[in-house]
């Protein structure tokens, strides 16, 4: 006689741990071991289709049955959606390539291509698939989520390889004869308050630090334009702090800062100086006001100026951007730049393992903006034009030598 309640109470007891594939093998046992009418009793108390005791059955006797992993049989199981759906992973592949190609008439081009709103295009074309579907499906396609590089320059000069190896050349010179060369460049604009500065910083779990939900200028503290010169020799940084605008100048008062304060002690037989620069911004190759600043600064100084400006689109390779400014930023992150002290403070401290020193001043000095320089007063620069690319080379030497060992000396004892 089969025991049918003793069947169902270890069947009850070992079904919450069991797999489709090892229920169906358990009742197969059950009824196998029950013999004649086993299969018909085991059905009627577990609920349990003969036909599913029957495969059991069969696994159970089948020598392949016992080192298969598979719980379903071949073809068992709910259909993918691509099969019970047809084309729908086609429509999924046209709707972001053809986004990507900039199709005018693309469902996507003007909205990110999120699988939210590839599940809603996919909709309007008479599919249904959930989010995790199309995610599985896009990885499946060679998809994945990335941001925006930085590649694409511009217009590349088709003498930019050969400034940059002239730059180089001419920084090596100086630097063999002893004399200064200084990359210069501004840093960009900051806010000055308690605003968001990007990056992170170690804080207590769940305090981070408050500041203000829209970036809005505070008129009484504004912005900061800190100018930097970077002494390629020495690793050495200054940066004038200036609190009004980014004008030639405010960039000149900032080399004139820099050689009063550090580069005349440090180069004490200088008789030229080296200025690597950008070609656009307040120290352009093109700006009038940063030439007729220059000559003042020759004649003061009594140094004989060489500027060499990067080629146009190429200011990231400027060296004051990855050997200075870039670790400013590091420096700084996660911190609210809430007034100048916190950021003089902040610019001062930064070091790194290779010996980079950086001083920082603040410039309280209003620049106006909007300075014309006449054709007369540039006809009056004591300058010389490179042979190659004039326009982005160029020397100035000071004017009326017999009066500018005075003012030199004069400039120096200040």
């Amino acid at each position: 006689m089969i025991d049918t309640p003793a069947i169902k109470s270890r069947f009850e007891a070992l079904a919450p741990h069991l797999n489709e594939r090892a229920r169906r093998l358990f009742v197969a046992s059950e009824a196998d071991a029950a013999g004649r009418g086993g299969i018909a009793a085991v059905a009627a108390v577990m609920g349990v289709a003969r036909s599913t005791i029957g495969r059991g059955l069969a696994e159970l006797r089948s020598k392949e049955g016992a080192s298969s992993r598979r719980i379903r049989r071949p073809g068992g199981g709910r259909k993918p959606k691509v099969e019970t759906e047809p084309g729908l992973l086609d429509a999924l592949s046209e709707l972001v390539q053809s986004a990507i190609r900039g199709d005018p008439e693309a469902a996507l081009l003007w909205v990110s291509k999120s699988q939210r709103h590839l599940v809603g295009a996919l909709s309007q074309r008479g599919f249904t698939a959930s989010q995790k579907l199309v995610g599985r499906l896009l990885r499946g396609l060679g998809f994945s989520l990335q941001a925006n590089r930085k590649t694409r320059e511009g217009t590349s000069h088709p003498d930019r390889n050969a400034q940059f190896e002239h730059i180089n050349a001419q920084i090596n010179g100086f630097q063999a004869a002893g004399q200064p060369a200084i990359s210069v460049d501004t840093k960009k604009r900051e806010l000055v308050g308690d605003f968001k500065n990007g990056g992170r910083e170690l804080r207590p779990r769940g305090d981070p630090e408050p500041v203000r939900v829209h970036d809005f200028m505070l008129p009484e503290r504004g912005k900061v334009a800190p100018y930097g010169v970077y002494d390629i020799a020495a690793n050495a940084g200054w940066i004038n702090l200036g609190i009004t605008s980014d004008t030639a100048t405010f960039a000149v008062e900032s080399i004139r800062r820099w050689w009063r304060e550090l580069g005349q002690s440090r180069y004490q037989e200088a008789k030229r100086i080296l200025i690597t620069a950008d070609c656009g911004g307040s120290n352009g190759a093109r700006v009038r006001l940063w030439k007729t600043e220059l000559q003042t600064l020759a004649d003061q100084t009594g140094l004989s100026i060489t500027v060499a400006h990067l080629p146009p689109g190429t200011s990231k390779w400027n060296r004051i951007e990855h050997r200075l400014f870039a670790f400013i930023t590091q420096n700084w992150r996660g911190k609210p730049l809430l007034t100048h002290q916190v950021i003089v403070q902040l610019i001062a401290s930064t070091t790194t393992e290779k010996g980079l020193t950086v001083q920082c001043r603040l410039d309280k000095n209003a620049y106006d903006k909007g300075i014309k320089v006449s054709d007369a007063e540039m006809a009056k620069l004591n300058i010389k034009l490179d042979d190659f690319h004039g326009e982005w080379n160029y020397t100035i030497d000071p004017r009326t030598p017999g009066l500018v060992g005075f003012v030199a000396t004069a400039f120096r004892l200040r």
